[in-house]
């Protein structure tokens, strides 16, 4: 059994070095801008050797969790899902890009993403506006005394598996 900080990272890295953090932030950044037409900025935190010794400094199986967890990441994606600033991830820095908000513009006008080419031909909404209970209760078709000997039998299953 090992030890690891909490929350992150979620597993050893050891066993799973296919995942790539870097690139599952880059892609999730570049979805979130591209499906808002917006800008996207990503500030990922950084642990220096300070912080890491202090972590690891009663338990060497921490530090060596936390010298091969994959690092966090640094940028600025535009409304069209790409980085427009430098990406940083292995040093302390600040991540600077210039944002012109017009740029949203254009592509929102290419990508509907509120509607407003509905296909109302093929198409219809309805909202019933009478009031329903959130929550309804039927009588079951089983009478009393036959519910108690399924309920009986579900009890005695259960406990025959444990």
């Amino acid at each position: 059994m090992y030890k690891h900080p909490p929350v992150w990272p979620s597993r050893d890295p050891k066993d799973d070095a296919r995942h790539s953090l870097a690139d599952a932030i880059k892609t999730r950044a570049g979805n979130h801008g591209f499906e808002g037409k917006l800008f996207n900025i990503v500030a990922g935190g950084y642990m220096d050797r300070r912080m890491r010794d202090a972590l690891a400094k009663d338990d060497p199986e921490v530090g060596r969790i936390l010298d091969h967890t994959p690092r966090a990441v640094s940028l600025v994606v535009g409304p069209y899902g790409t980085p427009i600033s430098e990406i940083r991830s292995d040093e302390e820095g600040i991540v600077y890009a210039d944002i012109d908000v017009a740029d949203c513009v254009e592509p929102r006008q290419l990508h509907d993403v509120v509607g407003y080419y509905n296909r109302f031909d093929i198409f219809k909404l309805t909202v019933d506006r009478s009031a329903n209970r959130p929550i309804s209760f039927e009588e079951s078709p089983v009478s009393p005394p036959q519910r108690e000997e399924e309920e009986k039998a579900d009890v005695e299953a259960i406990a025959a598996h444990t």
